[in-house]
């Protein structure tokens, strides 16, 4: 089996671990894992992450449900504008864009190119909200939930998700923690399943409008899934803290190898 392959299979276990781990983060390793070791297309692996972490995310949702820590009327209220936003991106918008976006003199851009880059950007974003240690303020002297503000932010999550195939738990868990007010461990727990619902729904998206390699994305994601297993079984052993802020230094080390690799290419 080829080099890039195996360590292919370890980068979706790993998904899986961190993902357990400290309840998000490990979507954002999913493309660059595809695109990078696996070898697919990156408009490609964008709907292939949907599926991984969309299943992934489901499975630890309902670990938490059965610790009784996922709130799932306010996921369901974040869940709606997200998973239709989410859904349009991926049945119409992706596939409706060109596949060279722009031509400077010899050099091309393509939606790939795009992909990428905007994809690195999310991940930069992911990590300096990770790295930070600001604590957020819960709101506590208001009588009803922010839905408004809580609807909105689910069309953003959808529009994040629909372009890049990332979950967007680094928009959703500040979201739940100022305008749901939930506590950081249901805030957690509560978007493990808005993002399983949102990517899984979003790839259906996908189904019919790109050529699906069913073998190596069941693979992939049944590897992703055993490797939430372990991560949840060693989060209540390590410092969440600790892992987290590690965690963020490698997706800033990962976020600026993606840019730098494309705009080599280009």
């Amino acid at each position: 089996m080829d080099v890039f392959l195996i360590s292919g299979y370890l980068g979706a276990f790993a998904i899986g671990v961190v993902l357990g781990l400290i309840g998000g983060g490990g979507s954002i390793l999913t493309v660059p894992v595809l695109v990078y070791l696996m070898g697919v297309d990156p408009v490609t692996a964008t709907g292939y992450s949907l599926f991984v972490v969309g299943t992934s995310s489901l499975v630890g949702a309902l670990i938490n449900m059965r610790k009784r820590l996922v709130e799932v009327k306010t996921a369901f209220v974040f869940a709606f504008p997200a998973f239709v936003v989410v859904y349009l991106m991926r049945r119409y918008v992706v596939p409706a864009l060109p596949d060279t976006m722009m031509s400077l003199g010899n050099t091309v851009v393509t939606k790939a190119d795009v992909i990428m880059v905007v994809f690195a950007v999310i991940m930069l974003i992911t990590s300096v909200s990770m790295l930070r240690n600001k604590k957020k303020n819960i709101i506590t002297n208001v009588s009803d939930y922010h839905y408004h503000i809580l609807f909105m932010e689910g069309i953003l999550v959808g529009v994040v998700a629909g372009f890049v195939g990332a979950g967007g738990g680094f928009l959703i868990i500040p979201a739940l923690v100022l305008f749901a007010r939930l506590p950081m461990k249901k805030a957690v727990a509560t978007s493990l399943l808005i993002i399983s619902i949102n990517s899984l729904i979003g790839f259906t998206g996908d189904v019919g409008v790109m050529e699906i390699d069913w073998t190596l994305l069941l693979l992939f994601t049944g590897i992703a899934v055993l490797g939430i297993f372990l991560g949840g079984y060693l989060s209540d052993k390590a410092d969440g803290k600790k892992l987290k802020k590690g965690f963020g230094w490698f997706v800033l080390v990962m976020a600026l190898y993606i840019l730098t690799t494309e705009f080599i290419r280009l």
